[in-house]
């Protein structure tokens, strides 16, 4: 039994080394984020749950091209600079029973450098655009978001 257990475990381990590369940490910014990012390829999908401005509850979720039309950040010493953009989706809701929100596409411009430890720091700018409800008495309006997702500063830890 402890050899099938062994196989089992090598088998999982040589697979894990073949995953694709992933990454968890923190956003902080104008409040702070809970982030995930999960390779495709060569680009990322981000996604990112927190209290913008630590007043509302939001999620956003964006694929992001890294490197895109092959220009490189040139000074890589033992870790790597990775420049990226991208494009996806945001939700935020208000922490109150008023039922307001937000919903809309959210852009995302960015770089990053990855430690030769499993480390990786970034800076970006994820704008949102879309259409703000139940504010005013429970209408919808057009609404332009900016502080409660724009600059934030990444934290992850890469497996």
């Amino acid at each position: 039994m402890k050899k099938y257990l062994l196989i089992a475990v090598l088998a999982v381990a040589s697979l894990a080394a073949y995953a694709q590369p992933r990454a968890v940490g923190a956003r902080l910014g104008y409040g702070a984020q809970v982030s995930y990012e999960h390779q495709l390829g060569q680009n990322m999908v981000s996604l990112e749950v927190g209290v913008p401005g630590f007043a509302l509850l939001e999620a956003a979720c964006t694929y992001d091209w890294i490197d895109p039309f092959g220009a490189t950040v040139p000074w890589n010493e033992k870790g790597e600079w990775h420049w990226y953009m991208g494009v996806g989706g945001a939700f935020q809701t208000s922490w109150v029973a008023d039922g307001s929100g937000f919903v809309g596409a959210a852009g995302r411009f960015g770089i990053e450098y990855d430690f030769w430890f499993p480390l990786q720091l970034s800076l970006d700018f994820r704008p949102t655009l879309g259409v703000a409800f139940g504010y005013n008495g429970g209408g919808a309006a057009f609404g332009y978001d900016v502080y409660a997702s724009g600059l934030g500063l990444g934290v992850r830890y890469k497996f």
